[in-house]
Parts: structure tokens; C-alpha cells; sequence
């Protein structure tokens, strides 16, 4: 399996992200071709303390080839096309190959 992860840090109005994200952003990405799960984690914090950190989307894909596919789909371009409207500076986007020890 494969995964694409973005982490988000904090936004200046996290209201106004939240609805822009899960009324919006969401459900273009859950459109892309391929894509098997999405899960998302709200940060609350670390065992230090707060965190610049907000939230982190994980998108699964069976293959390497699905997620190629599927971010340059009609769908997955338009998703990556609409990360702009609500957020530039404050994502990073990394893919990995998920690794279970059951």
C-alpha cells in the first residue's frame, strides 16, 4: 500500500480552513481515481507541549502507479489545482510505502 501525506501546520483562522477544507478540498480529493482511504488526524499536541502543527491527511493508494494516475487525473489535478486557494506555504506533501509489523 501506498500513502500520500500531507501535514498542515496551523492556520491563521482554523474555523475558515476547517469549512474550506471538508466542504471543499475533501471532496475533490475523494474523487481522485484509485484512491482507497483517507484518514485524517487533528493535531492536540506533543507529550512537550503545543506544536506548529495541525493536521494530517492520509490518502492510500494500492500501487505507486495508482497514485502517479491518480494526482495527474482530471481529478487529481483540480484537487492540487484548489490546495492553493486555501493554503500555499503551510503543507508539505510526501508519499510512502506503508509498512505493517501485525
Amino acid at each position: 500500500m501506498i500513502k500520500m501525506t500531507a501535514i498542515y501546520k496551523k492556520p491563521a483562522n482554523i474555523e475558515e480552513f476547517d469549512k474550506y477544507y471538508f466542504n471543499t478540498h475533501l471532496p475533490l480529493a475523494n474523487k481522485m481515481p484509485g484512491l482507497k482511504k483517507v484518514e485524517i488526524d487533528k493535531i492536540y499536541g506533543t507529550p512537550y507541549g503545543d506544536t506548529s502543527y495541525y493536521m494530517i491527511a492520509n490518502m492510500y493508494f494500492d500501487s505507486k502507479e495508482d497514485l502517479t494516475n491518480a494526482l495527474s487525473s482530471p481529478e487529481g489535478k483540480a484537487c492540487g489545482k484548489d490546495l492553493r486557494n486555501f493554503t500555499t506555504d503551510n503543507v508539505e506533501l510526501v508519499f510512502s510505502q506503508v509498512e505493517t509489523n501485525n
